[in-house]
């Protein structure tokens, strides 16, 4: 138990490393390559932050262990939702761009719903994956033409340059965050073409190799306290492959940023859907019952309707809105001891 244990703790330490330095690795890349920091932010950055979840969920389902791959996703996006979200607002009640409630919002709660529809027929078929990756490349295509809309509708509003537009703001302050934590990360500074490719593939690699000792060691538990894969799925490997966004929001939020965190936590449980979940069912098919996920389903849509409710109606998260995302985390968590 001890050494699945350490596998567990050195797996998450390398895959928060790994991402880290992937992300300021590929980001430098993209812009020494000419592209815009807004497409940066809106792209490298937002993909990065699921880089954790993809690793697990495919080393997972190459494992031919689905149950945790697909515990892993529902679980990150309650934890993101009901955990993450629920402390910001707690730290510095944030508030909600109108961008972010017209556009990834309902985006948000269309793939909460997804996910259930997808298991009708009990199993996530390689087609639905390929569906789904393919939707994740239309909507951040949609994301960048939206962003790039508005940045040009307010030049050509005014005369003199414009400031720069709420999709801007978000994506270059995002990017700043994930720059500093990639230096916490211990991530080598320098611009150089080379040495970003390098800083990228062993990001990359780190990922990879943490990926694989981290559902060892989560296996090994599972089967040493006698939990089933879907639980340390939803619990153990959710929460562990979360701490790298878990540790952003609150640093945003207590920097005052906490707008940072919404956007980033709403980013990630759409992508988790779509990339996550699509390309571990494109790699190998997704067994799932929803009467068998009855209380992992209900939580995924509860959490995700509430907080879609909370930052529509007064475009600010509260306190206690924000303790009552925790509360139900919380239930959620209890649910599933009980249900064990």
């Amino acid at each position: 138990m001890l050494l699945h244990a350490t596998q567990l703790l050195l797996g998450g330490l390398f895959l928060y490393l790994g991402a880290e330095w992937l992300v300021k690795g590929s980001s430098g890349l993209a812009l020494a390559f000419g592209l815009r920091p807004l497409v940066v932010g809106l792209t490298v950055v937002a993909y990065g932050t699921s880089a954790p979840e993809l690793t697990v969920s495919l080393a997972a389902v190459l494992e031919d262990r689905g149950a945790i791959a697909l515990g892993n996703a529902v679980g990150s996006n309650v934890a993101n939702l009901g955990l993450i979200l629920g402390l910001t607002a707690l730290i510095c009640p944030p508030r909600v761009e109108g961008g972010l409630i017209w556009r990834e919002i309902p985006v948000l709660v269309g793939t909460a719903a997804v996910v259930p529809l997808l298991l009708l027929d009990g199993v996530i078929s390689r087609l639905e994956g390929a569906l789904l990756c393919a939707a994740s490349v239309g909507y951040t295509a949609w994301v960048i033409q939206s962003a790039r809309r508005g940045a040009q509708g307010g030049a050509a509003a005014v005369a003199r340059p414009s400031p720069p537009s709420p999709d801007e703001r978000g994506a270059f302050a995002a990017a700043r965050e994930m720059e500093i934590d990639a230096e916490r990360a211990g991530a080598p500074g320098g611009r150089g073409k080379r040495r970003l490719a390098l800083i990228t593939a062993v990001g990359l690699g780190l990922l990879i190799f943490g990926g694989k000792v981290f559902v060892s060691g989560a296996v090994g538990v599972a089967l040493g306290v006698g939990m089933s894969e879907r639980l340390v799925g939803l619990t153990i490997v959710a929460v562990g492959t979360s701490l790298p966004e878990l540790a952003t929001s609150m640093i945003a939020a207590a920097r005052g940023h906490s707008d940072i965190a919404v956007g980033n936590v709403v980013g990630s449980n759409i992508f988790n859907v779509l990339i996550i979940l699509g390309a571990a069912a494109l790699a190998r098919p997704l067994a799932g019952s929803p009467a068998g996920m009855a209380v992992d389903l209900a939580a995924l849509g509860g959490v995700t309707v509430f907080a879609a409710i909370a930052m529509r109606t007064e475009r600010v998260l509260r306190r206690a809105e924000g303790a009552a995302l925790l509360a139900m985390y919380a239930a959620f968590l209890a649910a599933l001891i009980l249900a064990a």
